[in-house]
């Protein structure tokens, strides 16, 4: 089965909206590489409407321009993209098609196809959906070391807690943090008392 991660710019207190306000002073080498690892090598990229809105807009004209990022923009653009709406869209960004029928049971039949990794930038709404269903298999946060204030955040309300587990941390010169989780099998439960346990005697 075909692996899905997914990678968000995501501020200290948990903004992922409008990153292009926030994150630019705080991209280096090594979050290039980060995001090449996750998102570049990946033979599919499954989107939302809105990030492949701005990923179409944008990584074409990169391509043709021929700059420092242009290799990056080809592999982008050489991927397989699926897209995630309800609408019927005319695409101009060669290898892009819409996703058909229900999201899970879609996601649940591409995971099964052949091919290397699943890859997803952004497009919060569907790695919400995808987390909540126990499809996402990685989720990479480049936590940046600012408080945006305002804006929509990766988690707002949610009926169900759901756990995760720490794959790997790695800390940029920038401040910030890159840290893959997936998720766990199940709900850690403690009490007061039983945390009470593991403090020195002296502050219990």
């Amino acid at each position: 089965m075909r692996k899905i991660t997914a990678g968000l710019f995501i501020s200290v207190d948990g903004v992922i909206e409008d990153p292009q306000d926030w994150h630019f002073p705080y991209f280096n080498d090594e979050m290039g590489q980060a995001v090449d690892a996750q998102l570049g090598s990946a033979g599919t990229l499954l989107l939302g409407r809105k990030t492949y809105d701005s990923f179409a807009g944008a990584w074409p004209d990169r391509e043709a321009a021929g700059g420092e990022d242009a290799p990056f923009a080809k592999q982008l653009g050489d991927a397989r993209k699926v897209v995630v709406s309800s609408q019927d869209l005319q695409f101009t960004w060669r290898n892009s098609e819409v996703i058909k029928g229900d999201l899970v049971s879609a996601v649940t039949a591409l995971k099964n196809e052949e091919g290397g990794d699943i890859g997803m930038s952004g497009s919060v709404s569907v790695v919400r959906q995808l987390l909540d269903a126990g499809l996402l298999d990685e989720l990479h946060l480049l936590v940046h070391p600012i408080v945006v204030g305002k804006g929509a955040r990766l988690f707002e309300s949610s009926e169900a807690a759901i756990p995760l587990r720490l794959l790997s941390s790695q800390t940029f010169a920038t401040g910030v943090l890159n840290l893959v989780y997936a998720r766990a099998e199940e709900v850690r439960t403690a009490t007061y008392d039983d945390a009470k346990v593991h403090l020195p005697e002296g502050d219990q």
